[in-house]
């Protein structure tokens, strides 16, 4: 874990959210579904504000970011943390599903599913099509049975207490295939990034409460 100052380059709005280039030291830079905590003297970041990489770029990442923060702002970075998603050597079938929210948390996986050449697929009820490689395929969360028949590998996003709508959407584990790798991204409160354990972010695993903070955010589908 690393900490260091970062400084915010350039906002981007994009389908009707608010992003930002952030130059970092590289070694700030979160794998897709791991996270920084991001902190700044402003007081309408009482807590500090957990940031997914969207994608990485040579000086740093992009991150959806809170309405308030500008061009040429200091924050405060510490990272990488928590375990991120690995997407299987083997995967040709990527699906990237984002159940309750915007993909943003899974859109790092888009680079790295189509270099080794995989086709993909983002389930979402956004509008994304605009701002998304050719090569990929957007589907409504209504054909999600289907995507998921298809997929070798899949990447969920969801809301920590929509967790078990998701497991009742796709009948338990029955539904998916035998053959599919699952994981999915648990999203709660992080605020203290794993140092003082508070339980806030704490997720009923099949074994045991675990933290999202640092055992996740994203946990393998066999888990939960």
């Amino acid at each position: 874990m690393n900490t260091a100052k970062g400084q915010i380059a350039e906002l981007i709005l994009q389908n009707g959210l608010r992003y930002a280039r952030i130059m970092c030291p590289v070694n700030l830079t979160p794998s897709p579904g791991q996270y920084l905590l991001s902190s700044n003297a402003s007081f309408l970041d009482p807590l500090p504000v957990p940031l997914f990489s969207t994608e990485s770029t040579p000086l740093g990442f992009i991150a959806a970011v809170p309405d308030h923060w500008h061009p040429g702002q200091e924050v405060s970075l510490r990272g990488p943390l928590g375990r991120g998603f690995v997407l299987p050597p083997f995967a040709r079938k990527v699906a990237l599903i984002a159940f309750d929210d915007s993909p943003s948390r899974l859109r790092g996986l888009i680079k790295l599913a189509l270099k080794q050449g995989a086709a993909v697929v983002l389930v979402c009820d956004t509008s994304e099509e605009d701002s998304l490689p050719d090569e990929v395929e957007v589907q409504p969360l209504s054909a999600l049975d289907d995507v998921v028949r298809w997929a070798d590998y899949l990447a969920f996003d969801v809301l920590r207490e929509s967790l078990y709508g998701l497991k009742e959407r796709l009948g338990g584990a029955n539904q998916l295939s035998v053959k599919s790798e699952a994981q999915v991204l648990v999203r709660t409160s992080i605020p203290c990034g794993g140092i003082a354990e508070c339980g806030v972010c704490a997720v009923a695993t099949k074994s045991s409460w675990k933290l999202a903070c640092k055992d996740g955010p994203v946990f393998d589908w066999n888990e939960l």
